[in-house]
């Protein structure tokens, strides 16, 4: 049992030490784990020879030399790496053949997506069965592209289909009641089912992201960089997608073929699940030149962000009284808020935590007060649609991610504030963050699961 202890307080302190040198701009990932190799190497000399993990630990990370030295060091005799980064596959030298292997692995799995996409539209013809089983049939691929690239054991990735097959299970065995007799559609209960089960499912593969060590906080806050950046990518992916297919399909239109058949039966079965296997691979393989464009994303939006909420609190106040607040609006204040925590989530993930607090880290703080103001407006006014109209299924979710999202709020403030004091480090700013992600996977997994028998499933 202590030699369990000792691991795994070693393995957190290199966590630690990872995640330092990986924001280092010019260290890419390969050097970053021969770098770690040669840590490990002399940890387990320095053990060999009486000291304690933590004393080994201590003592080879001085003889790695001054990080930051190194960075500078690196960048002066690699710059023109930055330049090669943007290529697909990178020079031999630099780790080609492992490139190649990963790209041809990421379109196995992206082509196996695909035939089952193509396998669900052609069994299934009802709308709404295939809008709830899309995910569950495109996610484990990424998934399982993330167990293979991080060497996940079998018994950690069969725990976690495990998991995942419960809220399958529930979104098709449920039996959710429809509305309307002409055109029917899903009930309440079912839409909020169909909506969280895929995050769920996007929270349980970043276990897999993190290689089946989930209790990381390193390793979690990879997995918040790394869906920052992903969304980045797919975003851009499909910005160009819908340039090529318009263009394409003008042209064919012009020469009479009719493009929209080869479109639905192939491209979108195909290209749906490729363009997130595609993004994935991307933020994986081009890790350093995305980090170095992140913080002036987050920097460019946080201000504009701010003067959104601004906005918002102020529309909120004017209003009128708070029972008259429209619902749909209180419904677009819950999306800004979980846009303004994305925003605080990668500006955290992109920041340097051992830099000194700055003006961007107050204007972080007013971002945070000003997002608990809207918070507040917006839950006062949830609770007195309740205590008015009486409890539904949709007011319910509502009122409950807003309290989720409050303890977030309200305790990452608490901690920003005493950061830009100088009473504490921003290391507990940024470990508050990873430590309430399970939070939410626990509430979807209540909206999944729970809140369709709770109200009839109506």
């Amino acid at each position: 049992m202590a030699d369990t202890a000792r691991g795994d307080v070693l393995e957190a302190q290199i966590d630690q030490w990872r995640g330092f040198v990986r924001r280092r701009r010019a260290i890419s990932a390969p050097d970053v784990e021969e770098m770690e190799d040669h840590l490990r190497e002399q940890i387990a000399d320095l053990e060999e020879g009486g000291l304690d993990c933590e004393e080994a630990f201590l003592v080879a990370v001085k003889r790695m030399g001054d990080l930051d030295e190194v960075s500078r060091e690196f960048a002066r005799e690699h710059s023109h790496r930055l330049w090669k980064q943007l290529v697909l596959v990178p020079e031999a030298d630099a780790g080609g053949a492992e490139r190649w292997r990963e790209l041809g692995v990421m379109i196995g799995f992206a082509l196996a997506a695909g035939v089952a996409v193509k396998l669900l539209f052609s069994l299934v013809d009802d709308e709404t069965t295939l809008i709830r089983n899309l995910a569950f049939v495109v996610l484990p691929f990424l998934a399982g592209w993330f167990a293979w690239k991080r060497r996940v054991s079998w018994r950690v990735c069969a725990v976690t289909a495990a998991v995942a097959a419960v809220p399958l299970l529930a979104v098709d065995l449920y039996p959710f009641a429809t509305t309307g007799d002409v055109f029917p559609s899903p009930g309440m209960t079912a839409v909020l089912a169909f909506t969280h089960a895929p995050v769920l499912l996007w929270l349980l593969a970043g276990v897999l992201h993190a290689g089946g060590r989930w209790r990381s906080h390193e390793r979690r806050m990879d997995y918040v960089r790394f869906t920052g950046e992903f969304v980045m990518y797919l975003v851009l992916i499909q910005l160009g997608s819908m340039v090529l297919l318009g263009l394409t399909a003008a042209v064919l239109s012009l020469v009479g073929v009719d493009f929209e058949p080869f479109l639905e039966d192939w491209l979108l079965p195909f290209g749906l699940p490729g363009v997130l296997l595609v993004a994935a691979w991307l933020v994986e393989a081009k890790k350093s030149v995305v980090e170095n464009i992140a913080p002036v994303l987050t920097r460019v939006f946080t201000p504009l962000a701010l003067v959104m909420l601004v906005a918002d609190l102020v529309v909120l106040l004017v209003n009128g009284p708070l029972t008259t607040v429209d619902r749909e609006l209180l419904i677009l204040m819950d999306a800004v808020l979980v846009l303004v925590l994305f925003l605080l989530l990668y500006s955290i993930s992109a920041r340097d935590p051992l830099a000194p607090p700055g003006v961007f880290d107050w204007l972080q703080l007013a971002l945070v007060g000003a997002a608990l103001a809207v918070n507040a407006v917006a839950l006062t006014a949830m609770l007195t649609r309740i205590a008015e109209f009486g409890f539904t299924a949709n007011k319910t979710a509502a009122l409950g991610l807003n309290l989720v999202l409050l303890v977030h709020l309200v305790w990452s403030a608490w901690l920003l504030a005493g950061f830009v004091r100088g009473r504490r480090p921003f290391a507990q700013v940024e470990r508050w963050q990873t430590a309430y992600l399970p939070v939410y996977a626990a509430w979807t997994a209540v909206v999944v699961l729970l809140f369709p028998p709770v109200f009839g499933f109506a």
